[in-house]
């Protein structure tokens, strides 16, 4: 994700909580860090693979990369702070096609 769209979407997140609560703004700003993190870890995982190889001495040995497991903390940070953090419901009327709403006609009888 580039960094316009980390923007963007910290801009929605802060157009839907409280900006007057200093703890959900930085909440909203510690989870675009996270999305940040995540970003980089998939850098990572796209320039070296998904395994990498280790040398030691006459040892050699593949393993998973550690952006790995990286990706799957972060996501774990990611999913608990999103549950912590305090969104505003939408209160705007929505449109209602009920019939209530309608103008009455004639009966039909």
């Amino acid at each position: 994700m580039e960094k316009e769209n980390f923007d963007e979407l910290k801009k929605q997140l802060l157009a839907r909580i409280d900006t007057d609560d200093l703890l959900e703004v930085k909440k909203v700003n510690d989870l675009i860090r996270l999305h940040e993190l995540d970003a980089a870890c998939d850098e990572a995982i796209d320039r070296d693979g998904v395994s990498i190889t280790i040398e030691n001495g006459s040892q050699k040995f593949i393993k998973s990369h550690p952006s790995m497991n990286e990706k799957m903390k972060i996501n774990a940070q990611k999913i608990a702070l999103e549950k912590s953090i305090k969104f505003k419901f939408n209160t705007a009327p929505s449109p209602s096609s009920t019939v209530e709403d309608k103008p009455k006609c004639g009966s039909l009888i």
